[in-house]
């Protein structure tokens, strides 16, 4: 009888061992995206396509664009984005689609740089990356029947992501000219572009494209 209690505690053991050797093994090749960084291939480009504005149903946010940071010494990509944001919301405003401006909490309508600043007339809202949260964003859009919104401004892993974002939970789709988003340095415009393609969701709410892909 011993020899059998015996028997089965090795048995036993050597089964803990084994499990033990097993889990040490797989904790050991767990990697995390730190230790994976280097090797991390970045993905294709997301297709772009091409978009007929409506200005009746859509609305053109022009969202961050503020001197103090979208300048040649901070975000020289945001500068170099705003002749073709300038360009689309003379058309925009042409065809009477509604614009809305957005600034940051620290800043005012005074901040946004003079190429895209909002007429008279023209609402604008103050947020952080959001610009849903604490305004009366979702009320204006719907006010106007608005249910498309063409998003651009910086940053492309701020405003532009979490404002498009919100309104594609909202039930808005979303239209994303690339040409006018975005941020600190090219690899933040391929993570919040990335994202916008790619989250659940919202990928399926948004339409990438560029200014000249838009008809009127």
């Amino acid at each position: 009888m011993a020899s059998r209690t015996t028997h089965a505690a090795r048995l036993a053991i050597g089964a803990m061992l084994l499990a033990l050797s097993a889990f040490v093994t797989i904790s050991a090749g767990a990697q995390t995206i730190v230790d994976e960084w280097p090797s991390v291939k970045i993905p294709p480009a997301p297709e772009l396509k091409r978009v007929t504005a409506d200005p009746k149903t859509m609305a053109f946010l022009v969202l961050d664009f503020l001197k103090p940071t979208c300048n040649a010494q901070q975000e020289p990509r945001c500068l170099a984005s705003v002749p073709k944001v300038a360009k689309f919301l003379g058309e925009a405003r042409a065809h009477n689609m509604l614009v809305v401006s957005s600034v940051s909490p620290v800043r005012s309508v005074q901040d946004i740089v003079d190429q895209v600043a909002p007429k008279d007339g023209e609402p604008v809202v103050r947020s952080a990356a959001d610009k849903f949260i604490g305004t009366d964003l979702e009320k204006i859009l719907k006010d106007h029947g608005i249910t498309t919104v063409i998003v651009v401004g910086r940053e492309a892993q701020g405003a532009a992501l979490y404002t498009t974002s919100h309104a594609t939970f909202l039930g808005f789709k979303a239209v994303v000219p690339v040409d006018g988003v975005s941020g600190m340095d090219a690899f933040a415009e391929l993570a919040g572009i990335w994202t916008l393609a790619n989250a659940p969701g919202v990928g399926a709410a948004t339409i990438l494209t560029r200014f000249d892909m838009i008809d009127w």
